[in-house]
């Protein structure tokens, strides 16, 4: 017998939890019958793709249905690498939905099918082993929370069970128009900032989680401020193509320019800029090379199709520094 037989899995990297989905991808509007392409897309299982891909050990925790868009789902997700284990499957709920049309050039218009889906059943219960099983990273965004009353209250007890035992607990706010209001999305979001150490939003995010009004930079500072004041410890605000900022609540700030890439698919990008910080952090990296993964992940997004399928393998990070057009041989 080996000396690990018998001993418990290590700890994860990072856990994570929420919905994703099957995703139809159309190159053009569905009004004219644009053939689709079919794969799987969520926010979180997004990011621990992109955390798998870089060599991290990272856990997906979400439900899926008994059906076969959820076997598809967790079969992407183990064939690239992240544990599963935790994973569960609803016995009457469906598999979530979204169809995205390619509009006209890069705007995006996306649809969801995820009322009454397994993951908007999912409930602290479903939760509670992955917790068991320890994590060095808790990493959660505003999307699960507004899948129901039973996601949030996981994401609450998911975020209390992790700040009470040490561990990082990160939050991309991840605002969604189409699953609440602004106004709903604080109002769930804000009882979780004293448990957070960083939170990741885009700079038009931030007033979702602050009184701050952010269409001055004075304003962006103050929300920055208020975010510290609540006890978070890191703030790193994404500004898209301007690139993106971090602050702490010891005064330490940073910022990071976008790198220049061609754009062919912006969705996603998000997700995988939070890969990369997470495995800045993970790899112990001071807060601007942090941000440079980060930006560096999101620039794989936004010049591939896909929302996780062109992300990076580690050893493919110093790629986009290559000149246009060459060829690897």
């Amino acid at each position: 017998m080996s000396a690990a037989a018998g001993r418990p899995p290590a700890p994860l990297d990072v856990l994570t939890f929420g919905e994703t989905m099957l995703a139809a991808q159309l190159p053009g509007t569905l009004a004219v019958g644009a053939q689709a392409r079919t794969t799987v897309a969520g926010a979180e299982s997004n990011v621990a793709i992109g955390l798998a891909r870089l060599g991290h050990r990272a856990g997906w925790a979400g439900l899926v249905g008994d059906d076969e868009p959820g076997r598809l789902v967790l079969r992407t997700l183990r064939g690239e690498g992240v544990d599963t284990t935790h994973a569960g499957t609803h016995p009457a709920a469906p598999t979530g939905a979204m169809l995205r049309e390619q509009r006209v050039a890069d705007l995006v218009r996306v649809h969801y099918w995820r009322s009454r889906s397994a993951a908007s059943l999912l409930t602290p219960a479903d939760i509670a082993p992955a917790l068991g099983d320890g994590a060095r990273v808790l990493h959660l965004t505003g999307i699960t929370c507004a899948l129901g009353p039973g996601p949030l209250e996981a994401v609450r007890a998911a975020a209390a069970h992790a700040h009470g035992r040490g561990w990082t607990v990160t939050l991309d706010v991840n605002h969604r128009n189409r699953l609440w209001t602004a106004e709903e999305a604080g109002r769930a979001l804000r009882p979780l900032l004293p448990h957070l150490t960083v939170l990741i939003a885009s700079d038009d995010e931030l007033p979702v989680v602050t009184d701050a009004f952010t269409g001055t930079a004075d304003g962006e500072e103050r929300a920055v401020e208020a975010l510290l004041d609540t006890g978070v410890r890191e703030v790193v605000v994404k500004r898209g193509g301007q690139g993106a900022a971090f602050r702490d609540r010891h005064g330490a700030r940073h910022s990071v320019e976008a790198l220049r890439v061609p754009v062919r698919d912006t969705v996603g990008a998000g997700d995988a800029f939070c890969a990369g910080y997470l495995s800045g952090l993970l790899d112990g990296l001071p807060p601007a090379g942090r941000l440079a993964r980060a930006n560096t992940l999101g620039a794989f997004a936004v010049a591939s199709d896909g929302d996780w399928e062109g992300l990076p393998r580690r050893d493919e990070l110093g790629l986009l520094a290559a000149a246009p057009g060459t060829a690897i041989r």
